[in-house]
C-alpha cells in the first residue's frame, strides 16, 4: 500500500468535496488576506474548511489549512474571478422570462428590489414573451439565493435557475444572440456610465419608453465605468431625433451600427 494511502487510512477522519466554484471563491479569499495568489489544488485547504465551517455551524475554534502551491498562470485568473462570486453565494445566475413589450425591462430590474444586477443578456425574438439571462448580486445568509427565486415567482415571474449548470456558466452566457428580425429598424450603441448600485435601472429609466430594446448585454466587471451594449428598434423617421434623445440622457456613447462585428453576427 503506498504510504501516503496509508496515512491518510490512519489520521484522516473525513473528506470534504468542493465544487470549482467553490475553489475559485478560496483564492479571492487567500488573495484578500494575503495579495499572493495561489493555485486550485494549494487554496483547496481553505475551501474544505469554509464548507465544513458553514455546514456543521463550527464557532469557537482554532482551523488551520496547509496553503500551498502557486503553479498558476495569468490566463486562468479570469475564470477565477468570473466564478468565485459564484462560489461565496454571492451572485446567481437565472434566466427570467418576461412580456416582449415596452417597459418590462425596467419593471424586472424594479422587481428585484435593491439587489444589484451583475450580468444582464437579452435578444428580442418576434413573439409574446423575451428570455433574459441575469446574473444578480445575492448574501448567503442576508438574502439567499432562495430568497430571490421566491420572491421573484411571487410576483408572477417564470425563473430557472442556472446558478449549478455548468453549460450555462462556460458557455451559453457568452452566446445569448442571433440575428436581428427581418425589416427591424435597429441602432446598435454602446454605453458607458458610472458603476453603482441601481445604476442599470437608472439608465433603463433614463432611456424611457420611446424605442423598443431589442439587444441588451451588461456585465458587472468591478470597475469604476459600467458598459452596455444594447440596440435600440428607431423607425426611420425618428432616426433624426435620436442622437439629441441619447445626448439629454448624460452618458457618454458610440453607434456601432456600422460596426462589421455587429454586422456579421448580430445585425
Amino acid at each position: 500500500m503506498p504510504i501516503a494511502l496509508s496515512l491518510c487510512r490512519h489520521f484522516v477522519d473525513e473528506v470534504v468535496t468542493v465544487s470549482s466554484d467553490e475553489l475559485c471563491a478560496a483564492i479571492k479569499d487567500i488573495y484578500d488576506d494575503t495579495r499572493s495568489i495561489t493555485e486550485p489544488s494549494g487554496a483547496l485547504a481553505v475551501a474544505g474548511i469554509k464548507k465544513y465551517v458553514a455546514r456543521d455551524g463550527v464557532q469557537g475554534q482554532t482551523l488551520v489549512a496547509i496553503d500551498s502551491g502557486a503553479n498558476v498562470n495569468f490566463d486562468r485568473l479570469r475564470h477565477v474571478a468570473e466564478r468565485a462570486e459564484l462560489g461565496e453565494q454571492r451572485e446567481a445566475i437565472i434566466a427570467v422570462t418576461i412580456p416582449e413589450q415596452p417597459g418590462s425591462f425596467r419593471a424586472f430590474c424594479q422587481a428585484l428590489g435593491k439587489r444589484q444586477i451583475t450580468e444582464f443578456n437579452y435578444r428580442y425574438y418576434p413573439g409574446k414573451e423575451a428570455r433574459l439571462f441575469v446574473g444578480v448580486q445575492t448574501h448567503p445568509v442576508h438574502d439567499p439565493r432562495e430568497q430571490l427565486l421566491g420572491s421573484l415567482r411571487e410576483q408572477g415571474y417564470n425563473v430557472l435557475d442556472l446558478t449549478d449548470n455548468e453549460l450555462a456558466k462556460l458557455h451559453v452566457r457568452h452566446t445569448v444572440g442571433g440575428h436581428a428580425a427581418p425589416g427591424a429598424d435597429e441602432r446598435v450603441l454602446r454605453f458607458e456610465f458610472p458603476e453603482r448600485p441601481g445604476a442599470l435601472l437608472g439608465f433603463l429609466e433614463r432611456l424611457g419608453k420611446r424605442w423598443n430594446i431589442s439587444l441588451f448585454h451588461y456585465r458587472n466587471h468591478g470597475a469604476a465605468e459600467a458598459r452596455v451594449f444594447a440596440a435600440l428598434e428607431v423607425p426611420g423617421d425618428e432616426l433624426a431625433g435620436l442622437p439629441l434623445a441619447l445626448d439629454e440622457m448624460g452618458y457618454r456613447y458610440w453607434d456601432e451600427t456600422d460596426n462589421p462585428a455587429y454586422k456579421l453576427f448580430l445585425g
